[in-house]
Formats: C-alpha cells, structure tokens, sequence
C-alpha cells in the first residue's frame, strides 16, 4: 500500500546494512551465473526462518548487476552465519569459487556498514515500505524530522 505521506524510518539501537550482489559479465554462460543467482533466495528463505539468526529484512534488484539490501541486528551476526558451517552461505561460497573462481564470467561483491542511533537517516514519499521502513518503524516526518540534518539529529545537537 502507497503511503502519501511523508514518512522516516527508525529501527532500534544499532544495526547493520549489508550491500551484496552478483554482476552478470558473460550473460550468455547462463551455467555460470544462473546457479550464483538461485543461491540467495534459499539463504533467504533460510534466514527469514531463523529470526535468532540476526537476518531483519531484505529487498533485491535484478539486472545484468542484481543488488540485494540486507539488514541486521549485528555485525556479530552477520559474520556468524557467514562462517556457520550448518547454514546454506558456505555451499554456496564453495560452490561459486570452484564453478567460476577467477575466470570473469560472474563477479560478486559486497559491502557492510555499522549504523547507530544518529549515524542514519531516511525519507519516504508516495512509497510502500521499502527498505530500512520495511526492517525498522515508519513514522510521520514532521516537526524536527523534515529536514535529512533534522532526522539525522543535527539540529538537536547544534550549539
């Protein structure tokens, strides 16, 4: 549902945003690529079962480079189910360096960002959930939150 309004978003103490994706580079080598791409959805679906795990939530883009946004509880977390030898992530991690490796047919990437109180901000307009609204509380962006420098806390800490 499309909310008119103007709404940010707030999740709860700290927490991590982990930026991951595969890049197709031989598009034609659908044997190289396809089994990376169908990998993640049964972490997905592996994470979203298991809340205790630290997986918040998680929103995918497809093209030649597919991105997917994850958010975390904790830094801790995320790192314990990338090691955890029970879990869907190391297959997969084995999986992709003996099928492709190094040869440039597929590429992956990923990035991973600490957040805390204060460090972040966001706006919604005309939107459904999405994102860091989906993981976290959506709230009207009024009085000191109409402004990225007011929801970042800026203007309350401004001598």
């Amino acid at each position: 549902m499309i909310q008119r309004e103007r709404v940010t978003a707030t999740l709860e103490g700290d927490f991590v945003v982990f930026l991951i994706g595969v890049r197709i580079n031989k598009p034609l080598l659908i044997h190289k690529w396809f089994p990376v791409v169908q990998a993640m959805p049964r972490m997905l679906k592996e994470l979203s079962r298991q809340p205790d795990l630290g997986f918040i939530h998680a929103e995918m883009w497809f093209s030649r480079t597919i991105i997917l946004v994850q958010y975390w509880r904790s830094m801790e977390q995320l790192l314990a189910y990338a090691k955890n030898k029970e879990a869907e992530h190391l297959p997969a991690w084995r999986s992709f360096n003996k099928a492709v490796g190094t040869d440039g047919s597929v590429g992956i990437w990923h990035e991973t960002y600490k957040a805390s109180p204060g460090s972040y901000e966001s706006v919604y307009v005309n939107m459904p959930p999405f994102g860091l609204g989906k993981a976290g509380v959506l709230q009207p962006a009024t009085g000191g939150k109409q402004s990225a420098s007011g929801r970042l806390g800026a203007e309350r800490n401004a001598p």
